[in-house]
């Protein structure tokens, strides 16, 4: 069995690198506030490596799932020290397609292979290992790492070279701030009309306009609960990475715009921890006096 090592055990993180111990992978963990990789090395019974690069000496396969940008290019710095030829990283971050690029071609001059590989699913998908896996990079390397990422998802699609895997989780966090604003701003519609919320989220979820966000978040927000399957701060970071690859092609998104002004008020009344749905909070507010 190839041995994992796994960085980043935030809400996705965790849970992610739990199934690779269940299906007897993982070796070692780290993570950059040590509390939070003890807490799980010693519920796992993995080690925790003292550093990056001493995961890095410890393992076949690096597995990354960090913020953003920034964070990506400092974890594969700081795993250089500990790399071989032949071992793979794995990133499952969002982040900007020419991020992964460089991230690939500074592995590949210590002869590591590297595959950008964010992930859709959410948190839940995160714990039942149901996440769709969107991978940019060699085929080849894909098929040697796949039964490892089966533990992680149900969908794992070659999406072409480095980077791509990148630019279609774009595709998904555009398609994810339309279904947010369509179901929260229909929601609101329908309780300002004096409807019961509740069966309206059930007929309506039948019929045509059903979808997983308006069943799995339609009944919380409507009773004002926004805990996190997808933090609003995180989708407002991927958002501006979509309105970036935009801007490089002269085009400007209509959908990621409005959202991107919806959320930087949300983050300013201090909702970025919640949910995507905490949206729901604006949209009832368009039907207040002066709204």
């Amino acid at each position: 069995m190839t041995s994992a090592g796994f960085i980043g055990l935030g809400a996705m993180g965790a849970p992610m690198a739990a199934n690779l111990h269940r299906a007897g992978a993982l070796a070692a963990l780290w993570n950059r506030t040590t509390d939070k990789a003890r807490a799980l090395a010693d519920e796992l019974n993995v080690t925790v490596a003292d550093t990056p690069a001493a995961l890095a000496q410890q393992v076949d396969v690096i597995l990354l799932c960090v913020s953003a940008d920034a964070d990506v290019l400092a974890m594969i710095e700081a795993l250089e020290p500990g790399l071989r030829p032949g071992q793979v990283v794995i990133d499952h971050s969002t982040v900007q397609p020419q991020t992964a690029q460089t991230a690939a071609e500074r592995l590949a001059a210590q002869g590591v292979d590297f595959l950008d590989a964010p992930v859709s699913g959410g948190v839940e998908g995160a714990r039942r290992g149901t996440l769709a896996l969107m991978v940019g990079g060699e085929a080849g390397v894909l098929d040697r790492v796949r039964p490892l990422l089966e533990a992680l998802g149900q969908r794992i699609e070659h999406m072409g070279p480095v980077g791509s895997g990148q630019a279609t989780k774009a595709v998904n966090q555009i398609m994810a701030a339309g279904i947010n604003q369509a179901v929260t701003e229909a929601l609101a519609f329908a309780g300002a009309h004096g409807l019961p919320l509740e069966k309206v989220i059930e007929v309506v979820g039948a019929g045509a306009a059903g979808n997983w966000f308006l069943s799995h978040r339609g009944p919380g927000m409507t009773q004002g609960s926004f805990e996190p399957g997808f933090r609003l701060a995180l989708h407002h970071k991927d958002l501006t990475i979509c309105q970036a690859m935009a801007g490089a092609l002269g085009v400007e998104l209509p959908l990621v715009e409005k959202t991107l002004e919806d959320y930087r008020r949300l983050l300013q009344a201090g909702c970025g921890e919640e949910d995507i749905s905490a949206l729901y909070r604006e949209k009832r507010r368009l039907f207040e006096p002066g709204g």
